[in-house]
């Protein structure tokens, strides 16, 4: 059975397996590409909308239990599109 997990952008649930997971280590956050990294976890859809209001939320997201500074979530959105793009161009 697949975990149930909710979207730190717009807040649905969703099967785990469908959500892409970013974890807060140190002052950055990261996309865990590879075996679950370690450090505090989120989940985002992969929706450019839910970035959005990923970037936009204020105050600590739950799951990571740190307030996220929108820097480091503008840099993580960036990084997002980036993979989008060049996934898209193949």
């Amino acid at each position: 059975m697949t975990s149930v997990r909710s979207c730190v952008g717009c807040g649905q649930r969703a099967p785990q397996d469908t959500l892409m997971r970013m974890t807060w280590r140190g002052d950055a956050l990261r996309r865990d590409v590879g075996p679950r990294a370690g450090g505090r976890g989120g989940y985002l859809h992969e929706r450019p909308a839910c970035w959005d209001a990923f970037v936009a939320r204020r105050g600590p997201v739950r799951s990571l239990r740190v307030p996220v500074p929108r820097a480091a979530r503008e840099a993580l959105v960036r990084e997002l599109r980036a993979v989008l793009s060049k996934r898209e161009g193949e």
